[in-house]
């Protein structure tokens, strides 16, 4: 599963209703628990620099406009390590990536494939397309925090984080309007990744899984 199911699920159920769709809508999902807490995992309403994850400048970067409706706070500062930091910095602009492929209606964006190869960004494809079918966007803050980072030997890596989605909406572009749902068990994401060091040294995402309602990343 790729990045933002609760947000596709909200595609997903009202895929049929998208004509009558009112101007805010409410989902009731049930809660999943398990066994591991992470302190921190509060709301973040406001957008706040993060040192950790300034992208390494190269030539080749793609660059990512976002427009000003969509907001990021990333607490995962640094590590002290050259190398988890620059998993985090380049994992933080995979993201941004992936939002600027919805927001452009852009199933094939370059932005995102110079972070995702293989497995990931065929994914990541169908992601993208499913929000391009439903003329679909996001709107709306994101937060990202409790990081785990591990780099082994042999140039590839690992990273797990929660996101809270809890002030994050889909957009119709069509209408215009935006599909607000409650704030529950499922607004808290868990997702483990799993990178390579490619020739440019850029950190690039094989693998992503996600898991919504993980007590992990429950405030």
């Amino acid at each position: 599963m790729n990045r933002r199911p609760t947000l596709l699920a909200a595609l997903a159920l009202t895929a049929t209703a998208a004509l009558t769709l009112s101007a805010c809508g409410s989902d009731d999902e049930s809660s999943a628990k398990d066994k591991d807490t992470i302190a921190g995992a509060d709301t973040g309403g406001k957008k706040s620099p993060s040192p950790a994850t300034s992208a390494p400048a190269s030539e080749d970067r793609p660059k990512i406009e976002l427009p000003s409706d969509l907001s990021y706070t990333f607490d995962w500062p640094k590590t002290g390590d050259k190398e988890k930091d620059a998993v985090l910095a380049d994992s933080e602009q995979s993201i941004k990536a992936v939002d600027q492929a919805i927001v452009k209606q852009d199933a094939l964006d370059k932005a995102y494939l110079y972070y995702y190869e293989g497995e990931a960004a065929a994914e990541t494809e169908k992601f993208v397309q499913d929000y391009v079918d439903h003329k679909a966007a996001i709107t709306g803050t994101y937060r990202f925090y409790a990081p785990e980072v591990n780099v082994g030997k042999d140039g590839t890596a690992s990273l797990s984080y929660c996101e809270d989605q809890g002030k994050a909406f889909v957009k119709y572009l069509e209408t215009n309007k935006i599909k607000k749902t409650e704030v529950t068990a499922k607004s808290y994401v868990i997702y483990h990744t799993s990178l390579r060091k490619n020739d440019k040294g850029v950190w690039v995402i094989q693998k992503i899984v996600s898991q919504s309602g993980s007590a992990k990343c429950q405030p």
